[in-house]
Order: C-alpha cells, then structure tokens, then sequence
C-alpha cells in the first residue's frame, strides 16, 4: 500500500511538473486528484479486450437484447442532461463563442467545469460499446481507430478537467452531446424491432458528425488567431490530437469510398454509405449488438 501511494505521488508531481498547477475549482472532485484512477481504468479497459476475446474465442455470442436497450437510452439521457446544462451554463455565464477564458464568468464557469466532469465520466461508461463488441464476438470492429478513440478521450478529458475545465473547453462536449443523442438513440431504439420502422433520421448523422468535426476545429483555431487568454497549448494539443484523427478518418474514408469493389466483394457484402466519427455505420452497429442486413436476435 505504501508503495502505491509513493507512485501515486510520483506519477502525479510529474504531470503538475509536466502541465503546471491545476485548477483549484475541481479539486476534491472524484477521480480527479491522483491520475492513477483513469490510467488503470484505461488498463483495465484494454486488458478487458484482450483477454475478453479469449474467453469468447470458443463460446457462441451473447443476444443481450435488454443491456443495449438500456445502456443506449441511458447514454441517450446522459447526453442530453449534458447538452441542455452546457448550453444553459455558457448562456447564463455569457460566454463568447468564439474565445471565452477560464476565469471571467464566475459560478456560470463553476456549472460548465461539472457538465464537463460527467462528459469525462461518460467516456468510461463508454468503453462498454467494445464490451459489446467482445461479448458479441464482433471481433472484426475492434479497430486501432475504434480503441485509439476511446482509450486516448477519457485521459485527455482527466487533462482537460485538472487543467481546463471551462471556458473554451464547453464547444466540443455541447456539439458531441447532440450528435450522441441522435445516435445513441437511434441505436438503442433500434433494438427494439416494432420501432425500426420509425426510424428515418439515420443517414442524417454522417452529415451531422461531419459539420461537428469541422466547427470544432475552426473554433478550436478562432482561439489562436484571436486569443482571449486561453492557455495556447492546450490549442495546439487539441489541435494535433484532431490531426490524428483526421489522418485516421481519411485513410477509412479512402479505403471505404475510394476503392471500387469486385463484383465478388459487391455480391458478398451489403452496401453501405454511412460515417460517423471517423467509423463506418456497421461500427455502431455491431457495437450495440446489431447487424444492418439482420434482425437483432
């Protein structure tokens, strides 16, 4: 015990060193003071895929009809609190759209730094589309995109909560929380057979995570050009992780629309037109145990 608590105090005087001193706002707030928490959660989280797979490799997949109902609506609710609270936060704080300090809207800041900390949280809970994956044996979603985007999100947003946890830091989460409650409800609504019918917004998401990836980034360098005294490296690092996945989302764009398939290929799997988030529709599809050309069992 003792020398954990000696790591945990190494770990940590080397991301203050590293980052500089936190934020004073958020301390005491769960899972935020020591970084050990949500590195072994991450651990645990890729451990899981490993030895999950394994366990599956012989075993016939899981229906768990009832668990994606409940865990895509609840995810549908979590976003949605999110959405409204942020919007009503930065609104009540006045909040420039396009620079807004850390420090300048007083307990409105306070409010956004505790939507936020549930969108940190969220992306724990999140690692349970892979779960699904696993116990569904839909091995073939499993991507480095797929587990590079939930593993680095949840790290870089405990960053985000010690270091800036408003401000400028509120557009990304108000944005995503939309597009997560057009898709997780979709998908969770989906499981339910008498209910596909009514479901018609589906091809609208592609071009709504489109426009989100895109006015993130132009209001994450609106703040650089013209500055308002948000930390500027922290600018630079949302911008380069976005790089990564630009690079990531062009090179499944390129080898999902660029390629002509066989005739072969075109026989043998359905046609599909749908990206979100940088991952192909089937991606969703399989992570809440559903196949597009299948009933859910």
């Amino acid at each position: 015990m003792e020398t954990l608590k000696a790591f945990d105090r190494e770990v940590n005087a080397f991301v203050d060193y590293m980052f500089g001193p936190r934020d004073t706002r958020v301390r005491g707030w769960l899972l935020l003071d020591s970084y050990l928490p949500t590195f072994f959660l991450t651990g645990a989280y890729l451990l899981c895929i490993w030895l999950g797979n394994k366990f599956m490799k012989n075993r016939p997949p899981f229906s768990l009809r009832p668990h994606l109902i409940v865990y895509n609506l609840g995810i549908t609710l979590l976003s949605f609190y999110m959405l409204i609270e942020l919007i009503l936060a930065t609104w009540e704080g006045g909040y420039n759209l396009q620079c807004q300090n850390l420090h300048s809207a007083g307990e409105a800041d306070i409010r956004v730094a505790k939507v936020l900390w549930w969108y940190y949280f969220s992306k724990v809970i999140e690692f349970m589309d892979t779960i699904f994956f696993v116990l569904r044996k839909k091995t073939s979603q499993i991507t480095f995109l797929h587990v590079y985007h939930h593993a680095t999100m949840f790290n870089i947003w405990w960053c985000v909560l010690n270091w800036i946890p408003c401000g400028q830091s509120f557009f990304g989460p108000t944005l995503n929380s939309f597009i997560h409650v057009l898709m997780y409800s979709y998908y969770g609504l989906s499981v339910i057979p008498s209910m596909r019918k009514y479901l018609w917004w589906k091809k609208y998401l592609t071009q709504a995570q489109l426009i989100q990836f895109l006015l993130t980034i132009v209001h994450t360098l609106s703040a650089a050009v013209k500055p308002c005294g948000f930390p500027f490296g922290c600018l630079m690092f949302q911008s380069s992780y976005m790089a990564t996945l630009v690079i990531l989302f062009i090179n499944f764009y390129i080898k999902t629309y660029r390629k002509a398939p066989s005739r072969t290929a075109v026989k043998e799997t359905p046609a599909t037109t749908e990206i979100k988030n940088g991952f192909h529709k089937d991606y969703f599809a399989a992570a809440n145990g559903l196949q597009n050309n299948k009933k859910a069992q």
